[in-house]
């Protein structure tokens, strides 16, 4: 793959936006001179209202779009290098992917739907899939196709999906819109069991109390940064804020 060569001191930085900004033929700019950076093993939560661009910052960052200006950077490789194909294999091979709406194949069982992510990536393991959807707590369940599962359980089958390729960074995309308190819950102690064990993962959000199990809130408006706890100081996804996110009954709506 092409790719330019990342600067030494950044080998502990999973992702750099440097003055990133996104305009579309339509006129409107998604993105206004956005910079951060996202260390290996954080937890960050891109916050802010619909329309601000917390979206637009997951797309630039899996490759699925491209900057107007500035640079971004993701596990050494700066992804504007990349062309479609290259961003396409880099993407499947080291960033998982999650969404709102599931995205399953109603045609598949829940197993097939998480070996189909190993098809694209290698080989298809069945018993690599099947601990997948244990780990999100679906292993009896493996055979069910998605309309036999509720939403809180198609999301999990979802994350498997996203886990079984054992990727670096794991990218949500308001993973918890559609689910209620409990399913909530239980997707936010999956995230926080990822983090423990050293992923990086980006959730975009716009419900501060899911927002608050993160280790970092990045806020979001009009494209543009306009706070960053890291910056405050904020140590953030401490045991209480966990805690108090994914608590029983702790859950609100944002």
């Amino acid at each position: 793959m092409r790719g330019t060569s990342f600067p030494s001191e950044l080998g502990q930085t999973a992702i750099r936006l440097h003055e990133v900004t996104k305009d579309y033929p339509n006129g409107v700019r998604a993105l206004d001179r956005v910079s951060f950076v996202v260390r290996r093993g954080e937890w960050v939560a891109l916050t802010g209202p619909s329309g601000s661009g917390k979206t637009t910052v997951l797309n630039l960052i899996d490759g699925l779009d491209r900057p107007t200006s500035g640079s971004v950077w993701v596990l050494a490789a700066e992804m504007s290098a990349f062309g479609a194909d290259e961003a396409a294999v880099f993407r499947r091979e080291r960033i998982g992917l999650v969404f709102q709406h599931f995205h399953l194949l109603a045609y598949l069982t829940a197993l097939e739907n998480v070996m189909l992510a190993q098809y694209y990536h290698s080989l298809a393991d069945r018993q690599e899939a099947l601990a997948a959807l244990a780990e999100v707590g679906l292993a009896e369940r493996a055979h069910h196709y998605p309309a036999q599962l509720s939403g809180g359980e198609q999301q999990r089958v979802a994350i498997a999906r996203a886990l079984v390729n054992d990727p670096e960074i794991l990218l949500a995309d308001e993973p918890t819109g559609n689910l209620d308190q409990e399913n909530e819950r239980r997707v936010l102690e999956l995230f926080a069991r990822l983090h423990a064990r050293g992923k990086t993962v980006v959730l975009a959000t716009h419900n501060r109390e899911v927002a608050a199990a993160a280790s970092r809130r990045i806020e979001l408006h009009h494209g543009r940064v306009v706070r960053d706890s890291a910056a405050e100081g904020a140590a953030g996804g401490d045991g209480a804020a966990v805690e108090r996110a994914i608590g029983a009954g702790g859950m609100g709506r944002g």
